[in-house]
């Protein structure tokens, strides 16, 4: 599933190439009866209502929120799209390759281009919400600090962990809190291994288990890590591609990610990586200096 990095890489390249467009049309070949997604394009009565909405209508701005991209368009609504799991979005004359070829909902623009969304799965998000209220629904209203932010401190991370304990956060590993969106926005997967690869932590270690110095090391590799992953354009270990349609490079620089077997890379660590599933989701990391 695309994270922080690879939803800020989409973001900054809609925010290149689409602002200021009016949408003429959009088109979607999706049809579900699924209640889970009466409120996305997936479902036709709401897909109706969108197309009819947003039609004829300005891109005003470009934000992300967590993994979520919110197109603010004129008449006070924003498009919400969740990238999901194998979604990615792609602009006009956009580079073809196997990973951009399921194209299941487009925007038509007055400049004759196009956006599309390319999604393999089917699993992808596109809703229309009220501008103003947006962050107060539920797709929006329980989703923790953004890490990347100047105001999300040592402290704030801190008080994001412990206050979790009364909640039976302090018995969890901190891995899966890592990637808990409640609790931080936007890390998943990828990340937090290669998160407490650096930091030398095991994912498994119980978050109250984790030491304060420990605590400081995730928090500064956060920083690092999410905007390491940014600088290179994202993770394209599996679908995800740019608005061009190119993969990014982060898969280049695992230290462990899909690294098993692998020896461990730290500077005089003999170990090797490992992997093992914790509470549902594959962990990667060293045998011998994540304690």
């Amino acid at each position: 599933m695309p994270e922080l990095p690879e939803v800020e890489t989409t973001t900054k390249g809609l925010r290149r190439t689409i602002l200021g467009l009016k949408i003429k049309d959009v088109w979607t070949d999706l049809a579900t009866k699924d209640k889970r997604q009466r409120d996305s394009v997936a479902n036709p009565k709401f897909f109706k209502t969108f197309r009819k909405e947003v039609s004829g209508k300005k891109i005003l701005s470009i934000k992300r929120r967590a993994k979520n991209i919110l197109i603010n368009i004129s008449g006070g609504r924003t498009i919400l799209v969740h990238l999901k799991m194998t979604g990615h979005l792609l602009y006009g004359d956009y580079k073809k390759d196997s990973m951009n070829r399921f194209i299941h909902f487009k925007i038509a623009f007055n400049n004759k281009k196009q956006l599309y969304f390319s999604d393999l799965r089917k699993f992808g998000k596109i809703t229309l919400l009220n501008t103003k209220t947006a962050h107060d629904t539920k797709h929006l209203n329980n989703i923790g600090p953004e890490p990347l932010e100047k105001n999300f401190t040592i402290v704030k991370f801190k008080e994001r962990l412990h206050p979790a304990f009364a909640r039976g956060y302090g018995g969890r590993r901190i891995k899966t809190v890592l990637m808990d969106q409640s609790v931080i926005a936007g890390i998943g997967n990828i990340y937090s291994d290669e998160i407490l690869w650096r930091a030398g932590v095991h994912p498994e270690r119980k978050v109250a288990d984790v030491k304060d110095k420990e605590i400081k090391l995730i928090f500064k590799n956060i920083k690092q890590v999410l905007a390491k992953g940014i600088d290179f354009g994202g993770d394209s270990m599996s679908d995800y591609r740019n608005i061009e349609g190119l993969p990014g490079k982060f898969q280049l620089h695992h230290e462990a990610y899909m690294r098993t077997g692998k020896k461990c890379r730290k500077k005089n660590c003999r170990g090797k990586i490992l992997r093992k599933v914790v509470n549902g989701r594959s962990a990667h990391f060293c045998s011998r200096h994540q304690k």
